[in-house]
């Protein structure tokens, strides 16, 4: 071993044993190995920044940006709700919902794919008495398979088709994984269908003791002389909200006011009061085509939407909405109002805001923040809301279709692809410059960015090959089809310490130099490293998804064993015949 390759393999060992300690973050630790790297001279000064244009990083982060217009269409959950009815029990609850984010992350990214869905479980497990604890975990595991069939669907397969092009001079192509993929995937969705009963279900979501809560929103919305509601009864509104919102007053000829019952007809230009959460509101208004009551005086700027505290001290504090003029003197417009102990049952504009009620407003991002200010309010924790923002219908479904095709037929590259799918999207005002801003994840990408030339490092002081030597000694006495399996096992042990990107990044190289070593082709060895990067399901720590379950679904450390560690038996005993089956090893 000569002197770099030691350094090499000495700062992977500590970067390993920094992710394992935890106490920094993870995006820290890779931009901590990067300056390691350089100062001890195994990464050139030169290249030092060279991951931040890499197709990885572009592809990655302009996923992340679709799957959020994806989601905030709305398509996926509307295509959902004819099923939901029909779903009482969490034995068809959760192969439907599992298929669904599998299917979905097949298109686009795996944790998009499930950040999506996850709304719609959490709603479903409430009405039906499901623990939220049968069913996130079997919706991540899901994400993480289907994630296997394409190469868009998880970064674990785009970064390995880059190691293909460094090796072959051939990168893998949109499909190439589908046949391992699609195989992991039924059998995957065949095995959660029946093993989410080895989860608990008396774990409580993190926070959910929490003493806080608020009351009911209550919102003003037009009913549109052309919409398909016109005529229609209180009732047949309420189901667009799949019951989760109430129709509280309805308010005619401008000062006549009724409160409705369920077979109340609505007649066109009807101004309703809807009282519910911000989510349902937002649900029932984009579904039922309704136009909220109230926008920000001026306009053209980027809209964020934020939830506020009115204090004793406020100038709102005694005064009308109207009387306020929000949208004269601070260009922002009121969308919602939360009050406890009392309902508000007249319009928006003539209520007397209390002390202590929470309200919703909307207003351009340079305006927002001095409007709170200057109104003295106190902004609740940050979270996203709809309310207020305009869903842009099947346009995010349209376009990403189109990038695939153009990807599939090889007219275009994945990162042109996907970078001309995400402008695009902002060209036609499904998300603003900003909203794109927020919904990439930049640790991800300052993670892949930074550690990219690191583990390059590993490959060109030849650290790749003195590995690949060593497990070629180790497997040489067995089958090919042994040296695959190894491979594949490694890289999922190795994944919970790494990260799935950075395990890629690690163990791809070495997959291909052991094909080397052994005279195999490294195509079977690569997409071993895929698969096995791609499923850790033992761990909350090796990909994103299973971090993202772990609060609403209560999860413990402990508990992702109970349904990932026979999960992982069979993706390794099952994934490794499918490699040797489509992909051959000589």
């Amino acid at each position: 071993m000569t002197l770099d390759q030691g350094l090499a393999f000495g700062l992977i060992g500590c970067t390993v044993a920094l992710f394992v300690w935890g106490r920094l973050p993870y995006d820290l630790v890779a931009l901590l190995a990067l300056v390691a790297g350089v100062a001890i001279g195994i990464v050139p000064a030169a290249k030092a920044f060279d991951g931040f244009s890499d197709d990885i990083v572009i592809i990655v982060g302009n996923a992340l940006v679709i799957s959020a217009a994806v989601s905030r269409s709305g398509v996926v959950e509307s295509a959902m709700r004819p099923l939901l009815p029909y779903l009482r029990a969490p034995s068809l609850q959760v192969p439907a919902l599992a298929g669904a984010v599998m299917a979905l992350s097949m298109v686009t990214k795996n944790i998009g794919a499930l950040a999506i869905l996850m709304p719609v479980a959490l709603q479903l497990g409430r009405k039906t008495g499901t623990p939220a604890s049968r069913l996130l975990m079997p919706m991540s595991f899901a994400s993480l398979i289907g994630g296997l069939v394409t190469l868009v669907g998880t970064s674990t397969n785009i970064i390995v088709s880059k190691v293909r092009a460094d090796v072959t001079g051939q990168p893998f192509g949109m499909f190439d994984f589908t046949p391992v993929g699609l195989g992991l995937a039924l059998i995957g969705l065949a095995f959660l269908a029946v093993g989410y009963r080895l989860l608990p279900t008396d774990r409580r979501p993190a926070g959910s003791g929490a003493s806080f809560t608020l009351a009911a929103y209550t919102t003003e919305a037009r009913l549109p002389a052309g919409s398909a509601l016109v005529g229609a009864s209180v009732r047949d509104l309420e189901q667009r909200g799949d019951g989760d919102v109430t129709v509280a007053t309805v308010i005619r000829e401008r000062f006549r006011r009724y409160v409705p019952g369920p077979d109340w007809r609505l007649a066109a230009d009807d101004v309703l009061l809807l009282s519910g959460e911000p989510e349902d509101l937002e649900r029932i208004v984009a579904r039922a085509g309704l136009e909220l009551v109230g926008r920000a005086a001026r306009g053209g700027g980027l809209v964020k939407v934020a939830e506020a505290v009115v204090p004793a001290e406020s100038p709102l504090a005694g005064v009308t909405v109207a009387g306020a003029d929000l949208a004269g003197r601070h260009g922002i417009s009121l969308l919602a109002v939360s009050r406890t102990g009392g309902a508000v049952t007249g319009r928006l504009a003539s209520v007397r805001l209390r002390a202590g009620d929470v309200v919703v407003l909307r207003g351009e991002n340079e305006a927002l923040p001095d409007a709170l200010r200057a109104l003295r309010l106190l902004p609740l924790a940050e979270r996203s809301l709809g309310l207020g923002r305009s869903r842009r219908g099947y346009i995010p479904i349209v376009v990403l279709g189109a990038a695939m095709l153009l990807i599939a037929l090889h007219l275009v590259p994945v990162a042109m692809g996907f970078f001309g799918a995400a402008v695009a999207l902002m060209l036609l005002r499904v998300l603003t410059m900003q909203e794109a801003y927020d919904t990439i994840e930049w640790p991800v990408i300052v993670l892949l960015g930074a550690l990219i030339p690191v583990s390059d490092a590993v490959r060109s002081t030849g650290g790749t090959d003195l590995v690949a030597t060593w497990m070629s000694g180790l497997v040489q006495h067995v089958p090919p089809i042994g040296a695959v399996a190894l491979l594949l096992v490694a890289a999922m042990a190795v994944t919970p310490f790494l990260n799935n990107a950075a395990a890629v990044l690690v163990m791809a190289p070495i997959g291909a130099s052991l094909a080397g070593k052994l005279g195999l082709n490294p195509d079977p060895f690569l997409m071993a490293v895929s698969v096995g990067a791609a499923c850790d399901f033992l761990t909350p720590i090796g990909h994103q998804c299973n971090t993202l379950v772990m609060g609403p679904g209560g999860y413990r450390f402990g508990d992702y064993a109970r349904l990932g560690l026979p999960l992982s038996l069979m993706v390794v005993v099952a994934g490794t015949g499918l490699i040797a089956l489509f992909w051959p090893l000589s």
